[in-house]
């Protein structure tokens, strides 16, 4: 495949804000990230082995090795110095910053990942954020439940509280719940996102998006521009999975992306949590199945997910505590039964919201239903 150097001058010039260290190398890792997919293992190998620069110039010439061949037609398509050129002229205008393995504020945990680990990351925001000590991936399905959302939002910001880094994805559903709560407690958090991390998508995660790079980093393996697919996605998922201590599914589905991400960090061997939820929800199917048959650990709060990534220590009192448990909690009474109804009335808020504080104050042991309704057991 003797195409030419990706490497033209007009790219070495859109390259000038790469910043120090070896800047052959790092132009090289941004040129990867243009002309192989995520995760392509061909890649991962050539880099691994010969570096970057070198590996482009092996894969622009007549070298043969096992795979090389079928890697170059992949490689071919993309084989276009304009394409690059593009990429670093947008990184520029948009403030990214290219992070590669040289440096400090590379997650460590992408080592982990072989020879499928990232050539290089397309941040915006603060890069340091993904150099956390502690952090905890919370992760569910886009369709989530009011139930799921609550969970979300209460576990997401015990942990900001704690100083522990809430990572995911910037879905709909338990990402979003996940992301907006530990902005609201003044931590940073990180999304990994499947296209570039210049693209609005979801688009009405716009806002938040824009929240995220002002108080933490959005981050994507893939160049500026590049449009979010089915695939992409999936490969993302390691990413979070890797970056993180532990994993924990808030709601899925019994096959669904979510599962992936959990499969990932079982493959990594992090460790994995699942909050229970109803056996008559299909949102809570993969959660139901990763503590059956994936070894997944229960967690019912914050203080259990603390604890799979060895801050076991650290106070629980804060767990669910919300103005909405507060309120069901007051209206339950532990001598007479009381209707979802009921407490709706007596709490000020809508049944939909009654429902889902009670499935969170019966995993807390604090509430009990019983045949006429429910009844407080604190």
């Amino acid at each position: 495949m003797t195409r030419g150097s990706l490497l033209t001058p007009d790219v070495r010039r859109a390259a000038a804000w790469l910043g120090d260290g070896d800047r052959e190398e790092r132009l090289a890792r941004a040129a990867w990230t243009c002309l192989a997919e995520p995760g392509d293992r061909v890649t991962g190998e050539l880099v691994a082995e010969f570096g970057a620069a070198r590996a482009l110039e092996i894969a622009s010439g007549s070298h043969t090795a096992p795979g090389l061949a079928d890697a170059r037609d992949r490689w071919r398509p993309r084989w276009d110095p304009g394409l690059v050129r593009a990429a670093l002229e947008a990184g520029a205008r948009k403030a990214m910053r290219l992070l590669t393995p040289d440096d400090a504020e590379w997650p460590a945990g992408f080592a982990d990942l072989g020879p499928h680990a990232p050539l290089a990351l397309w941040v915006r925001g603060d890069a340091r954020a993904l150099a956390t000590d502690a952090s905890v991936a919370l992760v569910g399905a886009r369709a989530a439940t009011r139930y799921g959302e609550l969970v979300a939002t209460e576990m997401a910001s015990d942990l900001a509280r704690a100083g522990v880094t809430v990572v995911s994805g910037a879905a709909y559903g338990i990402d979003g719940a996940a992301h907006r709560a530990a902005l609201r407690s003044g931590a940073p958090t990180i999304a990994f996102v499947a296209g570039g991390a210049d693209r609005v998508y979801p688009a009405g995660h716009a806002h938040l998006l824009a929240q995220i790079v002002d108080q933490g980093a959005v981050a994507a393996e893939c160049p500026p521009g590049t449009t979010p697919t089915r695939w992409r996605f999936l490969a993302r998922n390691r990413l979070i999975a890797a970056l993180s201590g532990a994993t924990v599914v808030i709601e899925a589905g019994a096959r669904s992306g979510t599962i992936n991400t959990a499969g990932h960090a079982a493959s990594l061997g992090r460790p994995l949590g699942a909050v229970p939820g109803p056996v008559t929800s299909a949102t809570s199917a993969g959660c139901h199945l990763l503590l059956r048959e994936y070894g997944a650990q229960c967690v019912t709060g914050a203080a259990d997910a603390r604890e799979l990534i060895g801050l076991g220590d650290a106070p629980s009192a804060l767990a669910y505590e919300s103005a909405e448990s507060t309120r069901v909690a007051d209206a339950l009474s532990r001598g007479r039964a009381r209707t979802v109804d009921e407490l709706a009335r007596r709490s000020g808020m809508a049944s939909g919201e009654v429902t889902a504080v009670l499935g969170l104050l019966q995993l807390e042991g604090r509430a009990a239903e019983r045949a006429e309704g429910w009844v407080s057991t604190a």
